[in-house]
Order: C-alpha cells, then structure tokens, then sequence
C-alpha cells in the first residue's frame, strides 16, 4: 500500500494553498500531488483597497474567492435603496458561494480593510474536486458551514432582546476566528458598530449600549474594535439564554 505524501507545511506557508484555501486543503488531509492540482487553477489577485467591490449583485458567478488577508461584508440593497449586511467574510473563508443557487450574486461583497484576494474559477474547482474525493467532500464541508452561519444569522434576527443578539454575534465570530486558527476570545472586529447594527437589525444606539452593558457587567473589554471575552461561559449564557432588555428598531437612514 502506498503511504500518502506528507504535507510540507513549511512550503504551504508561502503558497496561496495554505493562507487562502486552509478550509479545502489542510483539513481534509490530501496528498501534495492533490495540494499542486489545486494550486494550480488558483488566479492571484491585485490587492482589494478598502471599500473596494469584490462582485457586485447580478454579476454571473465566475469563481468564489477567498481573502488571504483582510476581511470583507456581504450587502444586499432593499427595494427602498436601504443597504442590508448580510454577511461577514473573514480570512480563509470562501466568498461568493450566494450564487450557486442561481448562478448570479444576490448581493456585493466590499471590502472592510486592505485585502490581498485569491480568486478560485468555480468550473475549474468542480472539475478537480470531482477528481478529488477529498477535496470534494471538504468543498462540501465549507458550503455547510456556509448554510449554517446563514442559520446563525437567522437565529439572531428572531431573538426578542438586544443583548441576546450582540451575545450571540461575539460568541458566534469567536467560534469563527477559532475556526481559522485565531483566538476566539481576542479579537479585533473587522466591522464597524454601524455594520454590526445593519446586520443584527438594530439601532446604532442599541449596539453602543450593549457592548457598554456587557462591559460594565465584566463579560468583555473592549478597546476600540479589540475586544477580550472575560467570562466566555456568561456569554455562552447570554448567546443562548434569555436577558430583559427591549430591543430598539434599527433606524433607517434618510
């Protein structure tokens, strides 16, 4: 039996296998041969200035991409012109997987910072992943985890209470930046408060006030975007418990 190819992580590093593709590649534990392929169909991009769209809504899906560095939002534009967030996009974590639906964007990614991007052309990845039953299975296992950070989103819209919902978001990005081999409980926020409110359906005001509240009660520290989870476990509670503040209509712009 032919022993599989040990990985070389040094040589990953310097590759944009290992910083922009980790969640296809390095868990699923395939061969260098099968590292090389997908190398190979990756296009390097120029960096993405902040602001900067990625795609915009109606474009025709052509690849989905992948920051190496930086880290971008979703937005979706309502029929009264008001910008929804829809999503956030950190690094590693594969961007434009809306259209595989329909075959074009339903919303735009912008970037929130700086951002060197590699973009990967969907019919070249299908091609070799149906090649790679690794690689198939872990593209697979990303477009669930997908699924399941819209869920997520979901789950924080229904919830009656404000501190619930900003809980919820902190406990949830945290798992995320674990996810990507960063601490969950020290973080700089890639997002803005105003973002933060277009995405969890909340006023500006609502947001500031919750981060204070969880602040004074000892839960976090924040620092401008940085923020340290002090009671992890309280904020578990909050994610997922009940608290009593009445949530504030977001407020539309004018």
């Amino acid at each position: 039996m032919n022993a599989t190819a040990p990985i070389d992580l040094a040589r990953l590093r310097r590759s944009c296998a290992q910083c922009s593709l980790q969640q296809l590649c390095l868990p699923a534990g395939i061969t260098a041969p099968e590292l090389e392929r997908l190398d190979e169909i990756v296009r390097r991009r120029r960096p993405i200035g902040r602001g900067e769209r990625l795609f915009r809504i109606g474009d025709l899906l052509s690849a989905v991409y992948v920051a190496r560095d930086g880290a971008f939002k979703t937005v979706s534009i309502s029929e009264d012109g008001e910008e929804q967030v829809v999503g956030f996009h950190l690094p590693g974590e594969l961007i434009g997987l809306d259209a595989l639906g329909e075959g074009s964007h339903r919303c735009e990614a912008i970037a929130l910072s700086d951002a060197n991007v590699c973009d990967v052309p969907f019919d070249q990845l299908t091609v070799v992943a149906a090649q790679l039953p690794s690689l198939q299975h872990q593209l697979l296992r990303v477009i669930g985890h997908s699924v399941n950070r819209d869920h997520d989103h979901m789950e924080m819209l229904v919830r009656k209470q404000a501190n619930e919902r900003i809980a919820l978001f902190l406990h949830g990005l945290g798992e995320r930046f674990r996810q990507i081999g960063q601490s969950p409980v020290s973080f700089k926020l890639p997002m803005s408060r105003e973002d933060i409110a277009r995405y969890l359906g909340l006023a500006l005001e609502t947001v500031s006030r919750g981060f204070t509240r969880l602040q004074e009660d000892g839960v976090i520290d924040v620092h401008g975007r940085r923020v340290e989870v002090l009671d992890l476990e309280e904020l578990n509670r909050l994610a997922h418990g009940n608290d009593t503040e009445v949530v504030a209509p977001r407020q539309r712009r004018r």
